[in-house]
């Protein structure tokens, strides 16, 4: 693409710009976040990921236009399996409402972080060794596989071995104190629950960069459009949690519709490999079908989801899981 220095810096500049405004809104008006806020904030993120995909489209031509708008929607709806988890988060360790904007907005900017160490050390993989498209490709194949299987199950928070761990090593007091990371119980400093709470986002955080990084290399190559995608899309997360987290026990078959684009983008991964190392007759997946099979899965399982819990109002949806609930460790958020 010939991105200089000066357009990665303005473009981590300007995410920087909007991670700043939520984290000044968050530690200095904390607050329940209503439904008509949540609109206007993921409504203004929306608008501004895909006034840069115009722009990139402008720019940079057609195909890294639309390489960037499937990145993003795989991402965005990747994250939106994100939010299954930070509400059991949530709900598990009985976050108060307005303290869980500060939680979300740690999640974000980990998120964020983890993703940047990630997006260039997989930009260096691939550069160097052609193969680790194959091994991505398996991965998010093997990926795909596992949480059809486990579509139906909710992590176990309690139980990980992060957080079991934390609470092990840390002494934890049993009550929130405000917004605060330590308190005193019986004259000794302790850490509050909400220390464990942001050690559980941080283990999601990062099983979840292990899965949507391999993803998003599998529409495009370029890590400053890998980059944008997952930054843009991470951007919109705090405030969709609040706009959706009501919906998301309507959406039963997202588990197995994001099982498909994982399984689906790794085949495109394979391929690709294929047809470079091996034989350049073999087929590759264009980035517009890419795009418009990722679209087509989300229409139908959202429309699925919506007439299957209209049927059976009883019907609830679950985030999936790599391993069976009855697994022993049960280390998988």
């Amino acid at each position: 693409m010939g991105i200089g220095v000066g357009t990665w810096l303005v473009t981590v500049g300007l995410v920087l710009a909007l991670l700043a405004v939520d984290l000044v809104v968050a530690a200095l008006r904390p607050h329940r976040v209503g439904f008509a806020e949540a609109i206007a904030w993921s409504v203004g993120y929306i608008l501004v990921a895909v006034a840069f995909g115009v722009w990139l489209l402008l720019a940079h031509g057609g195909e890294f236009g639309a390489e960037y708008f499937a990145g993003y929607i795989v991402e965005k709806s990747l994250s939106v399996d994100n939010l299954f988890v930070f509400v059991i988060i949530m709900t598990t360790f009985a976050v108060p409402e307005e303290h869980q904007h500060k939680v979300l907005t740690f999640g974000i900017v980990l998120a964020l972080v983890m993703r940047g160490i990630f997006i260039a050390l997989g930009a260096t993989l691939l550069s160097l060794f052609s193969f680790m498209f194959l091994l991505f490709g398996l991965l998010l194949i093997y990926t795909g596989v596992q949480l059809f299987r486990h579509r139906d199950a909710d992590p176990d928070i309690e139980h990980n071995l992060v957080v079991r761990t934390a609470r092990r090593v840390l002494p934890v007091s049993d009550a929130y104190d405000g917004g605060k990371l330590t308190t005193r119980v019986a004259g000794r400093r302790a850490v509050t629950p909400l220390v464990v709470v942001l050690v559980a986002i941080g283990g999601v955080d990062l099983l979840f960069a292990l899965d949507s990084i391999p993803a998003v290399f599998g529409v495009t190559e370029e890590p400053y459009i890998v980059f944008a995608a997952n930054a843009f899309a991470l951007l919109g997360l705090r405030a969709l949690y609040f706009l959706v987290k009501g919906l998301l026990d309507r959406l039963v078959y997202l588990s197995a519709g994001l099982a498909v684009i994982l399984a689906f983008i790794g085949v495109k991964l394979i391929l690709h490999w294929a047809h470079v190392d091996i034989d350049a007759r073999v087929p590759e997946i264009a980035t517009p079908v890419s795009l418009v099979v990722i679209i087509g899965v989300l229409a139908v399982v959202t429309v699925a989801s919506l007439v299957k819990t209209r049927r059976d109002p009883g019907a609830k949806a679950h985030p999936g899981s790599l391993r069976a609930s009855g697994d022993s460790d049960r280390e998988d958020l």
